[in-house]
């Protein structure tokens, strides 16, 4: 007998997302005391990073941490300063400082102090990482 977990799997690997994000969504619990339902919580939102459901994870991030911080970190990974950009001006500020991290990498230490400049000159946090050499990061 397969379980959920063999069919989730199975389809991740056959790249069958709609398949394993159904299988994983089906028992995932976000903050779950199991352990096992939180594992498969954060799986989905990997799931929905590889299925390129982008919308619909900025859809749950509005209410869920995990979703956000995924989506979060795949812009990132992905170097979408545009959309970094986008949601750290309506008040992310987790994407903000990868935003200013991402601009650092880049050796456009400028663009990152214009960035924080222009979203929130106030954020300390972020005005140090502006400041930051490549090499500290």
């Amino acid at each position: 007998m397969e379980t959920w977990f063999d069919a989730a799997r199975a389809a991740e690997t056959g790249h069958d997302w709609d398949a394993a994000i159904s299988a994983v969504s089906a028992v995932a619990e976000c903050y779950s005391a199991d352990h096992n339902r939180h594992d498969a919580h954060l799986w989905h939102m990997d799931l929905l990073v590889k299925a390129r459901r982008l919308d619909e994870l900025a859809t749950r991030g509005e209410t869920d941490v995990h979703a956000r911080r995924r989506l979060d970190r795949f812009l990132y990974e992905d170097s979408r300063d545009r959309d970094l950009r986008q949601r750290a001006q309506h008040g992310d500020k987790t994407t903000l400082y990868l935003l200013v991290k991402l601009l650092c990498q880049r050796e456009e230490q400028a663009a990152a102090q214009q960035v924080v400049a222009e979203i929130d000159g106030t954020d300390e946090y972020a005005l140090g990482l502006a400041r930051q050499r490549l090499t500290d990061i």
